[in-house]
């Protein structure tokens, strides 16, 4: 079963920039849309990054929470998606995830973002 492993997280100020990975343990972002989620205690979990990648070019959603801040892309070769996270917001703190669109794989631990002064 594939498994997804997130990293990256950590304490920013407000405005910062983080950049996060997440790692399958086999290739399968040419076979799947990709996608980033989080969430918070209480909440349930919300999607912030996805990325399809068709025979002509990728094509990137985000809702309009994240959008212009946030950046979502892959290495295929790499077996990793990333999220490029800017301009940061104390409302971005949460444990991120990563995962397919829809969700279909065991979820990994997540990394935790804190955005804080």
């Amino acid at each position: 079963q594939v498994q997804l492993v997130e990293s990256g997280g950590g304490l920013v100020q407000p405005g910062g920039s983080l950049r996060l990975s997440c790692t399958a343990s086999r290739n399968i972002f040419s076979l799947y849309a990709m996608a980033w989620y989080r969430q918070t205690p209480g909440k349930e979990r919300e999607l912030v990054a996805t990325l399809a990648q068709f025979n002509s070019g990728p094509v990137t959603i985000y809702p309009d929470s994240v959008r212009g801040r946030f950046t979502i892309s892959a290495d295929n070769a790499k077996n990793t998606v990333y999220l490029q996270m800017d301009k940061l917001k104390p409302e971005d703190a949460a444990v991120y995830f990563c995962n397919t669109k829809p969700a279909t794989l065991p979820w990994g631990r997540g990394t935790e973002v804190i955005v804080s002064p």
